[in-house]
């Protein structure tokens, strides 16, 4: 189980997180969908403490993230997968080599390195992609690898940061099916990212709504798709007031 406890969060003055709580249960994927600049891939990074709370605290199977020693936080890492958003792919290496550099920092030997990577690209259609480097890749092709870089660690979570942004709905629907499929065959609890709501109702098991920095709703897709949450109903149905329009008309300030 990954815990926020009423986490805050703040850069420069501007508060991003102001008591975001929220518990993903194991074996299900959590969707947190919000503005763009809202604080989704901030609360994402303290899963594996590339941030740490000015307040509050992430728990990750009971363990409070930010009080791990060393060795602890790299044991951590080595049961979480993390998709960047652009992949993070590095361009002087291989597909090969960049899906191996976590195995490589667990001591794994090479042939057993080889056997993950071949299941790794076969899980996301790519079974021919080792020998090619990142440029020679489309953007899709980068974020499979990216893909297949993290669930070749067989981790126990993966956490996805916006998975299909920039990509066309075709590419989408691609990375869209291999969520699920990373889901059902290595059962993986996940938590994406995201504020593409075509992604949300397909991978997610929940989604929970980050608003002003705290979680304004969270519940199934179906419970999602029926709310009467005047600023949820605004975001999924894309409508173009500006934000906090709905609050005011719900509390009978304005037209």
């Amino acid at each position: 189980m990954i815990e926020f406890r009423d986490v805050h969060k703040g850069f420069g003055g501007k508060q991003v997180l102001t008591g975001f709580s929220l518990e993903i249960q194991d074996g299900e994927t959590m969707v947190i969908l919000g503005y763009s600049g809202g604080g989704k891939s901030v609360a994402l990074k303290h899963i594996v403490r590339l941030l740490e709370p000015d307040a509050g605290a992430v728990a990750v199977d009971g363990d409070v993230v930010h009080q791990l020693d060393r060795e602890q936080l790299r044991a951590l890492r080595t049961r979480v997968g993390y998709v960047f958003q652009f992949a993070a792919l590095l361009d002087s290496m291989t597909v090969r080599d960049n899906v191996t550099l976590g195995l490589k920092r667990q001591g794994m030997d090479e042939a057993a390195q080889e056997e993950r990577v071949r299941e790794a690209l076969a899980l996301v259609d790519l079974p021919d992609a080792q020998d090619r480097y990142p440029a020679e890749l489309s953007g899709g092709m980068r974020k499979r690898v990216g893909i297949a870089r993290a669930i070749a660690l067989r981790p126990r979570y993966i956490l996805y940061d916006e998975p299909t942004t920039g990509l066309d709905p075709v590419t989408s629907a691609v990375i869209d099916r291999l969520i699920v499929r990373a889901r059902e065959r290595l059962g993986v609890t996940a938590v994406v990212v995201t504020h593409d709501m075509r992604t949300a109702y397909t991978v997610g098991d929940r989604i929970a709504m980050l608003y002003r920095g705290t979680i304004r709703q969270v519940g199934t897709v179906e419970q999602i798709q029926r709310t009467h949450d005047p600023v949820v109903r605004q975001f999924i149905e894309g409508r173009p007031e500006a934000e906090g329009d709905a609050e005011l008309a719900f509390a009978g300030v304005g037209g």
